[in-house]
């Protein structure tokens, strides 16, 4: 397999893994048994992985790293919306 199809299917899936928890939890409008911590570390990574991205000048990296980290900067604003107020 060529790698450049291997990293798009790559950057693909995991930019894409999150969608279905941001829709169940819009949808739901709970966030409860999310963990912000997680999502904020996800977040840093994702981050760091757009800036290796534009060191490598590597416009799959960088885009499929981007979206992921706005799918989880839109679920980590939800888990605020929508945490338990006691």
């Amino acid at each position: 397999m060529n790698e450049n199809v291997l990293g798009i299917i790559a950057g693909v899936l995991t930019s894409v893994s999150m969608i279905p928890q941001l829709v169940k939890v819009i949808k739901n409008k709970n966030a409860e048994d999310l963990s912000w911590m997680m999502i904020m570390v996800l977040i840093s990574g994702l981050s760091l992985w757009v800036w290796y991205g534009f060191i490598k000048e590597e416009l799959p990296i960088i885009l499929s790293n981007a979206f992921a980290v706005m799918v989880n900067i839109t679920l980590l604003t939800c888990c605020i919306i929508f945490r338990k107020k006691s």
